[in-house]
């Protein structure tokens, strides 16, 4: 499948095919910058990764803040489209907890992603993408809540505060996370979220607890 991201980038015109290749490498070069380090990426982090001078990434793209909306707004809506799959799942715990577990998955595996949605990304408009995820979570929360299997005394907009601490700090009381932290927090997160009498939740396994 093309990437969506590089596609909105090459809109205009019918680029060369060295020239498609470049934006290819530049937009891969960014998303693994994004994931690294955030929105305090630079175009010289983007150019260095892709192999390519800063010329040929201004001649590429319109400018940096173009090339890092694409790619957000590319993921977002990714998380957007898994969410309304998720509202056709025949049970709203599962596709709730199924979710839930690839909204973590994609902020912890990207810093600029959770950025963007922590609210740190001003240079960039995602709140068109944004408004659109909101609206989606909230039907899964209230479609959980209505089916019995998500806690009604809860509002719907905890839920997203709830799943972003799922994503663990870099280090806390001299501890550091490993890789599969955001798991074991996730599960501990959907626990709470469902109702006292409820039985054990489906959703991620729960993984092995990590030697001293």
């Amino acid at each position: 499948m093309p990437d969506s991201a590089v596609a909105a980038l090459l809109a205009q015109g019918r680029p060369r095919a060295d020239a498609q290749r470049n934006v290819e490498r530049l937009v891969a070069a960014t998303r693994e910058a994004l994931d690294e380090l955030g929105l305090a990426v630079t175009t010289r982090d983007i150019a260095q990764r892709a192999g390519v001078g800063l010329g040929t990434l201004y001649r590429r793209v319109p400018s940096l803040d173009a090339l890092l909306a694409a790619i957000l707004t590319d993921t977002i809506d990714e998380m957007t489209d898994r969410a309304a799959h998720a509202l056709d799942s025949p049970d709203p715990w599962q596709g709730f907890a199924e979710f839930a577990e690839t909204y973590a998955q994609l902020r912890a595996s990207s810093c600029g992603l959770h950025d963007a949605l922590s609210g740190r990304g001003e240079r960039v408009d995602l709140e068109p993408r944004i408004t659109r995820l909101r609206r989606a979570m909230r039907q899964l929360v209230q479609r959980a809540q209505k089916a019995g299997t998500l806690r009604t005394d809860l509002d719907w907009r905890d839920v997203p505060f709830a799943l972003a601490t799922a994503i663990p700090p870099d280090h806390t009381i001299g501890l550091a996370p490993g890789e599969d932290q955001w798991r074991r927090n996730l599960r501990i997160i959907l626990d709470g979220l469902r109702p006292a009498r409820s039985p054990a939740p489906a959703g991620p396994a729960a993984p092995a607890a990590p030697s001293e």
